[in-house]
């Protein structure tokens, strides 16, 4: 035989695949992610949990009064006051959504489709600043309204942003002034 045939006949034919072997890696790997989506689903729950000290959240009273400033955007969630990692999951707090809020007189209205809305009285009201970050968003700096507020025996700080971003300077001056103007208020009471 000549020598092109023999190393032609010497050939192996490519190796076939371990369907098994595959089919084995693929549900371990399905079986991982599923324990560790299951593992942070327990967690969460349990920071609700160990939340739940947290009062109920106050409704939006029947007569706010004037309406002083609205906007849409994103609210992305609500944190320990000066904690922007500690994040608040109980009664919704944690659940990131759209948000239509509305400052009147009476305070701040925060409407979230498909998540609980809640309202802060403004005697609750605390602060209002600019910052660039809360638990789970990271934004430029100045891209996140914070508005720090009493809730039971807490402070938390809540981050909105708006659909319009330049709105946030407003707002900051808008809250910050009813606060004064309560504090002043209530101190000449």
């Amino acid at each position: 035989m000549t020598p092109v045939l023999l190393l032609a006949a010497e050939k192996e034919s490519a190796q076939v695949t371990d369907w098994a072997a595959r089919i084995g890696w693929v549900v371990g790997l399905a079986l991982f992610v599923a324990l560790v989506y299951w593992l942070m689903r327990e967690g969460w729950k349990w920071r609700g949990t160990l939340q739940g000290d947290l009062p109920e959240l106050p409704t939006t009273p029947d007569e706010t009064g004037a309406v002083r400033l609205t906007m849409s955007g994103r609210y992305h969630g609500s944190t320990t006051a000066g904690q922007w990692l500690d994040r608040i999951v109980a009664h919704g707090l944690g659940t990131r959504s759209r948000a239509e809020l509305t400052l009147t007189d009476a305070g701040l209205d925060v409407v979230r489709p498909g998540a609980d809305d809640f309202f802060i009285p403004v005697a609750q009201l605390r602060e209002a600043r600019l910052d660039k970050g809360i638990a789970g968003k990271v934004l430029t700096e100045g891209g996140l309204l914070v508005v720090t507020w009493a809730h039971g025996d807490r402070l938390i700080d809540s981050g909105f942003r708006s659909d319009h971003a330049a709105e946030h300077n407003e707002w900051v001056e808008a809250i910050n002034s009813m606060i004064d103007t309560n504090t002043r208020e209530g101190a000449e009471r």
